[in-house]
């Protein structure tokens, strides 16, 4: 380079240099906090899941019946409850299936990837219940039949249940609810005999 040349200014080049790295450092710390204020959203939700889950866990492990005897006690645990009335109510005509939307959901999915139990139903899918003592308190969440009258079914329900639970584990009863989640009708229609099968019921 000749004497008559002269170089770029390096003033210029440091400058834009700096102006670049100040952009970026600022982009990165923008990115940084975004990504800190996410993570601590996920931590939140997280920690008030596990929270959750660990608080019904320790409901469920305090939600046991004791039965004095006179050489110590029974503790029967709620799910022995929910099964044995899973059981009656799955007995009663007009009732095709127990558990929500989802659990029937979840139930499907385990069936097809080889985790259900019993043909892939849960022996104690929508059935909730709180014991308190020698008392129960049931709550039952069901699919009719389409064709069968609801509240005839739902007192069978109710009266199968109560009758198994008493009658089985020496608890009382104290309520028996019923939630009717949904109807089912076969995928050909309606039945042209819904009318027999649910002769009983009216």
């Amino acid at each position: 380079m000749s004497e008559t040349e002269t170089a770029p200014a390096p003033v210029e080049v440091v400058d834009g240099a700096q102006q670049t790295a100040t952009e970026y450092a600022d982009r990165a710390r923008e990115t940084a906090t975004h990504v800190a204020e996410r993570v601590g959203e996920t931590a939140e939700r997280v920690s008030a899941a596990t929270g959750r889950i660990a608080s019904d866990l320790v409901e469920r492990m305090r939600n046991n019946a004791e039965l004095a005897a006179d050489r110590g006690t029974t503790t029967i645990a709620n799910e022995v409850v929910e099964k044995i009335a899973a059981i009656a109510a799955r007995e009663v005509p007009g009732v095709y299936d127990l558990g929500g939307d989802v659990a029937r959901l979840f139930a499907s999915v385990k069936e097809r990837i080889g985790l259900g139990r019993d043909g892939g139903e849960s022996a104690d899918q929508g059935v909730k219940v709180r014991l308190d003592g020698r008392q129960a308190a049931v709550t039952i969440t069901l699919v009719i039949e389409y064709g069968f009258v609801v509240h005839s079914v739902t007192d069978a329900v109710r009266t199968k249940v109560i009758g198994a639970v008493e009658n089985l584990l020496g608890l009382e009863v104290t309520t028996c609810d019923i939630v009717v989640d949904d109807v089912h009708v076969p995928d050909s229609g309606p039945v042209g005999d819904d009318e027999a099968r649910a002769a009983d019921y009216r």
